[in-house]
């Protein structure tokens, strides 16, 4: 990989930019990385610029391509304003590392493949990572382009596989390190969502002034419409309960299994309270298993839903969960869930530490407990249900808060002049992208 500067590119004088933003995951695929690329796309949309997303065919969690995306290579879509260009993926359900993996480098070489020409002229390419893969699929665009890109980190990787235990190959994660450093000397601004994500990268030596952070947020026009949760009450079998629902992907990082033993307790100590678990992911079939065998009638789990219906379920619970393994590496990470469910006025019991915590205590809408700690969330539970007015205050508050300070639309537009600075002027990190050869 060169670290030669880009070649000069033809100045532009309308301000208008034309941005690509590479993405595996897109709508209709559920999650925060979908919903952070479309909510960015759109309001900058909105704002006048023309942006294309480059991303795979719908597959995620499931691995099943919808009917109408078979049979080609590629595809071209448009979502409400934004071109989407789509590409052929190796699809497989959201389990097992190598598999992934392997969709993961599928799209690294369809991305490039089958989007170079169709792309057309461009002034910025955004890349959302993890992982690496797609990072280098944008290094090499741009390249080819001569535009500047930003890696957009919204997970550490390698590192989060490291800590979970997930690799553990000395000289594959050194050669891992090496790529995620290159990767980030040779972006024009890096931008994280987190301020320890930031920390991080700048104390390896990535020049503090390219590394940024945007947040994640919530799209308040949607998830502040009304909506009644009743009918979806009567069709999950949920009325006269106590919801407590966990909605996201059940992976390795969320320390369900602590969700279900506190379930275990509140079957005896809280007969009203019924926990719901809506989505998939590796760890689904194993906490199926450990419900069943336990015999915990009072977990239900739904497989996951369409975005569109995310405020629905949302207006069905009396309150969510936000949990996270309890190691270190999770302090610096801010699940994107906790600022939709306060936008949905739903109050929120966190079992998370480091940044979140901060967030979720300033908000003033959350019960903290530690993470995989049963029993405190057990009791937490407990000392919500029959408190109307706390639940219905912390709902007031955690909307207020996600309004004052995480609206998607004002972090779009404090993203937006990272871009037209990039764009429109001389790239941050130019300088240091030229010392390093």
């Amino acid at each position: 990989m060169t670290n030669a500067p880009l070649p000069t590119r033809p100045e532009r004088t309308s301000q208008p930019l034309r941005i690509a933003y590479l993405c595996h995951y897109f709508w209709p695929e559920i999650g925060a990385p979908s919903a952070r690329v479309l909510d960015m796309s759109r309001e900058w949309v909105r704002r006048g610029h023309a942006v294309t997303v480059v991303t795979g065919y719908p597959n995620h969690p499931t691995g099943v391509v919808p009917r109408e995306y078979r049979g080609s290579l590629w595809r071209r879509d448009q979502v409400q304003g934004v071109r989407v260009l789509r590409n052929y993926v190796y699809a497989t359900p959201n389990k097992g590392f190598v598999l992934k993996t392997l969709g993961h480098l599928s799209f690294m070489v369809s991305s490039v493949l089958f989007s170079l020409f169709r792309l057309g002229d461009l002034d910025v390419i955004v890349v959302s990572s993890p992982t690496l893969f797609s990072v280098l699929s944008a290094w090499l665009l741009s390249r080819l382009k001569r535009v500047p890109y930003v890696f957009e980190v919204r997970d550490l990787w390698p590192a989060i596989f490291v800590d979970l235990g997930v690799l553990r190959n000395r000289r594959l994660i050194a050669l891992l390190e090496r790529l995620e450093l290159a990767l980030y000397r040779n972006a024009a601004a890096v931008v994280t969502v987190t301020d320890h994500f930031r920390a991080n990268i700048v104390s390896r030596g990535i020049a503090a002034s390219k590394v940024s952070v945007i947040t994640n947020g919530a799209d308040l026009a949607f998830f502040s419409r009304p909506v009644n949760g009743d009918a979806l009450r009567a069709e999950w079998g949920l009325h006269g309960r106590f919801v407590v629902l966990y909605i996201g992907a059940h992976g390795i990082s969320h320390g369900l299994l602590a969700v279900l033993h506190a379930a275990e307790e509140l079957k005896t100590t809280a007969p009203d309270v019924q926990v719901v678990m809506v989505g998939e992911g590796a760890e689904k079939d194993a906490l199926l298993a450990y419900a069943a065998a336990k015999a915990l009638d009072n977990v239900t789990f739904v497989p996951g839903q369409p975005h569109d219906r995310v405020p629905e379920i949302y207006a069905a619970s009396d309150v969510c969960l936000v949990p996270l393994r309890d190691i270190p590496l999770f302090d610096g990470f801010i699940p994107s869930k906790m600022f939709e469910m306060m936008a949905a006025g739903r109050p929120i019991i966190g079992s998370v530490r480091g940044e979140a915590r901060s967030i979720l205590e300033r908000s003033a809408a959350a019960v903290l407990v530690a993470p995989e700690d049963p029993r405190a969330l057990a009791e937490a539970v407990i000392g919500l249900r029959h408190d109307p007015a706390r639940l219905a205050a912390m709902a007031a508050n955690g909307h207020r808060f996600v309004a004052e300070n995480y609206s998607r639309a004002e972090l779009a537009r404090r993203y937006e002049t990272i871009l037209t600075a990039l764009a429109t002027g001389p790239t941050p990190g130019s300088a240091e992208r030229a010392r390093v050869r």
